[in-house]
């Protein structure tokens, strides 16, 4: 069995665990990896960008070897390189968690319940629920929605086409890194700068890939087109400007604006300045629009890889 069937059966099987049964229930890998970056903060934290350039090499190229030495240890065994990449898969992507947290926030928002949504949003996102009524977490839950399905899904797709289970773990350890320490809170301004640049390079792919797939699986594709082009170079992040301003073009409705990050006030720019403001029905639209997102992304990943295999081997007939 080739290495291109290898991915696109491991690949598959790894989504649709995460769609049928979500992330592990114990013993979660991405969490693991988690406190073991914490306790490297621990031992190297000063307040300066080499030591966290360290901090990063240190614990995403730990992971990357990890990978890289289980990969190796099942080449050449098509089954179990298949399980392997399948069990990544699975452990790395999170769109199951994310339609699910954002469901249940609806859930509440549908019942009057604003206070159990605010209780729910800080499991999706680091926005200060109580600076928000309801159509506000209505907006960042569609923000997160269309953010987190580039981060949980379509990146660690390309990555894994393009670098097999280490690239799958090589990406989630970069994103989880970023959002331990890549925000530009007084401690790790400096200390998270190396990670928060990783996480831009890393996402740069998988954010334009999820940007056209939105407008490809949305109710308004033109839309969706004209509101990237139009806003997404405004938006501060590199990766979440495209995606979000593709979704809300995508939904037809209206993204950004003021919101609050750990009662720091920030006024982003609005993304689909046409569209109309969120509501909650909304959020169930985008929860239905990640989900497509991101089957389109295994089929286009699948077949990028194959074309690429196919191009190698036609090459090296020519070359022999």
């Amino acid at each position: 069995m080739g290495a291109d069937r290898v991915h696109a059966y491991g690949a598959a099987a790894g989504l649709l665990g995460d769609l049928l049964l979500g992330d592990p229930r114990r013993g979660h890998p991405v969490a693991a990896f988690g406190r073991a970056a914490g306790a490297v903060e621990r031992l190297l934290w000063r307040d300066h960008r080499g030591w966290g350039a360290l901090h990063t090499a240190v614990c995403a190229g730990g992971a990357v070897a990890l990978a890289a030495v289980a990969a190796r240890t099942v080449r050449g065994r098509p089954a179990a390189s298949v399980a392997l990449t399948g069990a990544a898969t699975w452990a790395v992507v999170g769109g199951a968690s994310l339609v699910r947290e954002a469901r249940g926030i609806a859930r509440a928002l549908e019942a009057g319940d604003v206070d159990a949504a605010r209780e729910r949003l800080p499991r999706l996102c680091g926005r200060d629920p109580q600076a928000l009524d309801a159509d506000g977490i209505a907006r960042a839950v569609v923000e997160s929605v269309a953010e987190n399905t580039s981060d949980a899904v379509v990146g660690a797709l390309v990555w894994g086409a393009a670098a097999g289970v280490p690239g799958l773990v090589g990406f989630r350890a970069v994103n989880t890194l970023d959002a331990m320490v890549g925000h530009r809170s007084p401690r790790h301004l400096r200390y998270g700068w190396a990670s928060a640049r990783l996480d831009d390079v890393a996402g740069w792919p998988g954010a334009r890939l999820t940007a056209v797939l939105a407008a490809v699986a949305g109710d308004h594709p033109r839309g969706a087109v004209r509101a990237w082009r139009a806003d997404a170079r405004a938006h501060p992040s590199p990766n979440a400007g495209p995606v979000e301003a593709s979704f809300a073009g995508a939904l037809g409705v209206r993204l950004g604006g003021t919101l609050s990050y750990g009662g720091r006030v920030e006024h982003r720019p609005v993304l689909n300045a046409a569209g109309r403001p969120v509501v909650t029905g909304d959020i169930e639209r985008a929860a239905r629009l990640s989900r497509r997102v991101g089957l389109l992304a295994l089929g286009v990943t699948v077949a990028a890889r194959w074309a690429a295999t196919t191009a190698l081997h036609a090459r090296k007939g020519r070359t022999s």
